[in-house]
C-alpha cells in the first residue's frame, strides 16, 4: 500500500486522523503497482484488513463481516500474476461489497437482523462473479441502511459508520451503501460494491467526499441482489475516481473494453443546470461548492446553460404514498412481515408499509406518469451531456439531529430528493466531491442519458479534472 504527501486522487478529499499522508490510490495506480512488482496483492489486502480491524477505526461499525479467505486470495493472484496469468490488471485488488449480494458460502442479511436464519448463497450474483473472474479480492460485507430503505445511513443493529469529515461530532454517512463510502474514503477498500435505488450510491459518495456511480439500471444484471424496487434498483460503485467507478462498471457490465475517458475538451462539454425541485432549500455549503464550480467549469471553457424541466415539479403529488419503492417493497417484505415485524428497524418498516396503502390503480398511476415523464425529460434536456445539480442539498447532519422521527423522515426525504430524480426517470448518473480540502463535503450529480453510460463518464472524468486543475 503506497504512503505519499500527495493529495487524495479527487483532490476533494481530506486526511484521516492519525495517518494523514496514507492513501490507497486509484485502481490504475494499484494496477500499475501489480504489474511492475512494487506491490502485492496480500500486501494490499493486509494493508485493508489492518484498517478493518483497527480499534481505535470505524472498521466494525463499516463492516458487518470480514472474508476470512481473503489472504488466500491474495496469494493466489499474487501466484497467477507471477506466472503470468493475472486474469485482469486489476487481478488481486481489494473490495468491499454492500450486505445486498450473493456471495457464494455467504448469507446475504441486507443490514437485517430478520434474516438471520438465511442459508449461505448457494452461488455468486452475476456482478460479483464477474469481479471473481477479473481477480479483484472481496474483503468483506460493508453495512448499511436496514433492507436499503433510507438515504442516510443509520443502522440501529450493526451500528452507524461515522463520517470521516467529522468523526468527534459524529455525523452520518449517508446510506444506504453506508458502509460502502467509508470502506473507501478510509482505505478498507480500494473501491465499494453498492446499489442506488433512489441515491444510496451517490448520497453517501457526496457526504462522505468520494465518487459514486449509479449506471443506467438494465446494464448490470440484479439477480442475486436483495431487491428492494424492481423499477428503481440498480447496481453502482463506489471509489476514488470517476475513472475507478467507470473499469468495475465495465466489468459488471460485460462492456469491456472500458470506455474512452479522454478526449472532451471543456469547448466540447455542454451542461445543463437544472433549476427547479432540485436547488430548493439547499444549505449555504452546498449552495456555496456548487457556484464555484459552475464558474470554474464557465472559466475553462465549458457550456453552462441554466434548464428547467417543469414536470419535475409534480414529483412531490405522484409519490405522496410512498412511490415505488414503498409499492415494491411492501409486495416483497408482506410475508416477513408477518413472521418478523418485530425485528425491523422501525423507521424502515414504516417506509415498507406506507407500500399497504396503495392501491393497484394507484400502482398503475405511478407508471403512468413514470412514463410521461421520461418523455418530457427526453425531449428538454437530449442537447445536454448532462444535466448538473447538488447531489445531496445539505451536508452531512449529525446522528443525534436524526434521534426525533418527525426529523428523520423529513431530512431522509431531502436526501433522497435530488437523486432520485435519476431513478425515476431510468438515466445514469455520476457524483463527483466538488468541496475544498478540510470543508464539508458536498458532490455535484451529474445525469446522463439512459444507456448513456459510458459519455456521462467520460464527461465526468473531464470535469472531474477540471475542477481539481481550477481547484
Amino acid at each position: 500500500m503506497p504512503r505519499t504527501g500527495e493529495k487524495a486522487v479527487t483532490g476533494r478529499q481530506y486526511s484521516l486522523p492519525g495517518d494523514q499522508d496514507w492513501r490507497i490510490g486509484s485502481l490504475a495506480e494499484l494496477a500499475r503497482g501489480l504489474a511492475d512488482g512494487s506491490m502485492t496483492s496480500r500486501r494490499l489486502v493486509e494493508s485493508c484488513l489492518e484498517r478493518i480491524g483497527d480499534p481505535a477505526g470505524e472498521g466494525s461499525r463499516t463492516f458487518t463481516s470480514v472474508n476470512g479467505a481473503a489472504l488466500e486470495t491474495a496469494d493466489t493472484m499474487d501466484a497467477l500474476r507471477k506466472a503470468g496469468q493475472a486474469p485482469s490488471p486489476f487481478a488481486g485488488i481489494p473490495i468491499s461489497v454492500k450486505d445486498l449480494f450473493n456471495v457464494r458460502g455467504e448469507r446475504t442479511l441486507a443490514g437485517s437482523t430478520a434474516l438471520g436464519n438465511s442459508p449461505p448463497a448457494s452461488r455468486d450474483a452475476p456482478a460479483i462473479a464477474r469481479l471473481r473472474a477479473a481477480g479483484f479480492v472481496f474483503v468483506g460485507r460493508t453495512n448499511m441502511t436496514e433492507f436499503a430503505f433510507s438515504g442516510l445511513g443509520l443502522n440501529p443493529h450493526h451500528g452507524t459508520p461515522r463520517n470521516p469529515y467529522d468523526r468527534v461530532t459524529g455525523r452520518i454517512p449517508g446510506g444506504s451503501s453506508s458502509g460502502a463510502a467509508v470502506s473507501v474514503t478510509d482505505a478498507m477498500a480500494a473501491a465499494g460494491l453498492g446499489t442506488d435505488t433512489g441515491g444510496s450510491c451517490r448520497i453517501p459518495a457526496a457526504l462522505c467526499g468520494t465518487v459514486g456511480f449509479k449506471p443506467t439500471a438494465r446494464r448490470i444484471p440484479r439477480r442475486g441482489v436483495y431487491p428492494l424496487s424492481s423499477s428503481l434498483d440498480s447496481v453502482g460503485s463506489l471509489a476514488n475516481s470517476v475513472a475507478c467507478c467507470a473499469s468495475i462498471d465495465s466489468i459488471m457490465a460485460e462492456s469491456q473494453p472500458a470506455p474512452d475517458l479522454s478526449g472532451r475538451s471543456p469547448g466540447s462539454i455542454r451542461l445543463g443546470v437544472l433549476g427547479n425541485l432540485v436547488l430548493d432549500d439547499i444549505d449555504d455549503k452546498v449552495a456555496k461548492a456548487f457556484d464555484r464550480a459552475l464558474s470554474t467549469l464557465s472559466a475553462m471553457g465549458v457550456s453552462v446553460s441554466d434548464v428547467r424541466l417543469a414536470e419535475l415539479d409534480d414529483l412531490p403529488a405522484i409519490n405522496a404514498k410512498g412511490g415505488l419503492a414503498s409499492a415494491e417493497a411492501f409486495a416483497w417484505h408482506r410475508p416477513m412481515l408477518a413472521a418478523h415485524a418485530g425485528e425491523y428497524d422501525p423507521r424502515v418498516r414504516a417506509r415498507i408499509e406506507n407500500g399497504a396503502e396503495q392501491s393497484a390503480a394507484d400502482y398503475i398511476d405511478l407508471l403512468h406518469h413514470r412514463r410521461r415523464l421520461i418523455g418530457a425529460a427526453d425531449a428538454a434536456i437530449r442537447e445536454f451531456d448532462a444535466v448538473i445539480y447538488p447531489t445531496v442539498p445539505f451536508v452531512a447532519p449529525t446522528i443525534e439531529a436524526l434521534a426525533d422521527d418527525t426529523d428523520y423522515v423529513r431530512i431522509n426525504a431531502l436526501a433522497l430528493r435530488n437523486t432520485s430524480v435519476t431513478n425515476f426517470l431510468d438515466r445514469c448518473a455520476v457524483s463527483i466531491p466538488i468541496h475544498e480540502p478540510g470543508d464539508a463535503p458536498v458532490g455535484l450529480n451529474l445525469m446522463g442519458a439512459t444507456l448513456g453510460d459510458h459519455g456521462l463518464l467520460a464527461v465526468a472524468n473531464g470535469i472531474e479534472s477540471l475542477l481539481a486543475a481550477g481547484g
